[in-house]
């Protein structure tokens, strides 16, 4: 009788098993780190997008309310804290363009409605003889076709004034109301947003801005969608585009200037809006 063949069995050594579990280790390791960051990133843009926009919005709508209690009130001398309660820098390139080429003494003749004299009191009256301190909020921006009604503060600082949902004001640029060109900035995405929807703007939509003493009403009159971040024309007290010279004007007048990035979730160009000064209501006392 044949003796049956038994089948080798494989050998397993220690090593491969121990290099099997390393594997397993290193794979299962990579696994949950992959899923840590997935979650980490995902809880960033749930920060940036949804927290920061919501907690902008409400400090904004409260600094709203507080401006209109003052005004209402009637108080005297300078507005409150500014909006982070500290000192915001001016930014590169535009508001730099900006004060160097401030020109406060222009002679272009008033629009029906206002004067020069009118437009003057809104700089004077409730921010001091020089003007509103570097992150202030003393105006209000409404939008009325993008539902946008947002604080306007001194500067363009983004942890001072844009981060908390603000419009900011170019330092150098003209005040609302007077001759020249009264020049915002506001983020397009994050932070409150507030001209998240800045594209939907035509021309003739109205842009009010309201002082201590005023309201002064602007219609859109031009729109340039996309330039250079560092095309400090499109602020000037005549703006006009110093890449896209097409776009702007070429006289005097009393002009508002809108700005923000684009395209959305970049800051590589910036958006341009541009209106005209029509009419000076006076704010009556309550």
């Amino acid at each position: 009788m044949r003796a049956s063949v038994v089948p080798a069995l494989p050998v397993v050594r220690h090593s491969t098993l121990r290099r099997r579990a390393r594997r397993r280790r290193v794979l299962w390791g990579g696994g949950e780190a992959l899923v840590t960051v997935g979650v980490v990133l995902a809880l960033l843009v749930v920060h940036q997008l949804w927290w920061t926009n919501r907690e902008a919005r409400r400090g904004a709508e409260r600094k709203v309310e507080a401006l209109e209690r003052e005004w209402g009130a009637g108080a005297s001398g300078s507005f409150g804290g500014g909006a982070g309660g500290g000192a915001g820098g001016a930014s590169s390139g535009a508001s730099s363009g900006a004060s160097s080429g401030t020109d406060t003494s222009s002679t272009s003749s008033s629009p029906s409605g206002t004067g020069a004299a009118a437009g003057q009191r809104s700089y004077a009256d409730g921010v001091g003889s020089t003007g509103p301190r570097r992150s202030q909020a003393y105006a209000i921006l409404t939008i009325p076709r993008l539902g946008l009604r947002v604080p306007v503060a001194e500067g363009v600082s983004k942890p001072n004034v844009l981060n908390h949902g603000y419009v900011g004001h170019y330092p150098g640029t003209q005040q609302p109301g007077q001759a020249g060109n009264f020049a915002v900035a506001g983020h397009r995405n994050t932070h409150g947003e507030p001209f998240r929807h800045l594209p939907r703007l035509r021309r003739a939509d109205t842009v009010r801005v309201e002082t201590r003493s005023a309201t002064y009403t602007y219609t859109v009159d031009k729109i340039l969608p996309q330039t250079s971040s560092r095309d400090s024309g499109v602020i000037r007290p005549v703006p006009r585009s110093l890449v896209r010279p097409a776009y702007g004007y070429s006289e005097p007048g009393y002009y508002i200037t809108l700005t923000t990035c684009t395209p959305d979730f970049t800051s590589r160009y910036r958006m341009v809006v541009w209106g005209k000064l029509v009419s000076m209501r006076p704010r009556t006392s309550s």
